[in-house]
């Protein structure tokens, strides 16, 4: 399953990451990918505000990786952009990768060993200008068919 669209700000950016967060259940894996600045951790505030995560979501670059369990389902947020070059990586990640929270994985092409590509919901972020980011959906796990009749019907062309 394949979907593409635009989001044209940052507060549209947060509603799909909200829109995203009711289909997810224990055990979803995300994978984030796009440049610097592109809005992966924009969308992953949009995610966890959708879970109920009251706590300021930031992007966990120095510390690897930031839990929140104060929410309806755990969210574990991963950047591995630290992890270039095979440095660090047996850091238990698999753990909370197949554990039983919602995993956001930004730079997931730093431990794609880790990832199952055929259950991944895997989030393309492109910045197109200041406000605008093209965004592909991507998936092979059927238990996101209802995220993508949702998504095709919120962004139909």
């Amino acid at each position: 399953m394949e979907i593409k669209f635009k989001s044209y700000s940052k507060e549209e950016t947060i509603e799909l990451g909200q829109l995203v967060s009711k289909f997810l259940f224990r055990g979803s894996v995300l994978t984030l990918t796009g440049d610097l600045g592109a809005g992966k951790t924009t969308f992953t505030n949009g995610v966890a505000k959708g879970l109920g995560v009251e706590e300021k979501v930031s992007s966990p670059t120095f510390n690897i990786m930031k839990c929140y369990f104060k929410a309806k389902i755990p969210l574990y947020h991963i950047d591995a952009y630290r992890l270039e070059e095979g440095t660090n990586k047996v850091l238990g990640l698999e753990e909370f990768i197949e554990g039983d929270g919602v995993c956001l994985i930004e730079w997931p092409n730093f431990i794609e060993e880790l990832i199952d590509e055929q259950l991944a919901l895997n989030i393309e972020i492109h910045h197109v200008d200041l406000n605008t980011r093209d965004f592909k959906i991507i998936t092979r796990n059927q238990k996101y068919i209802s995220l993508f009749e949702a998504l095709k019907e919120r962004y139909h062309d």
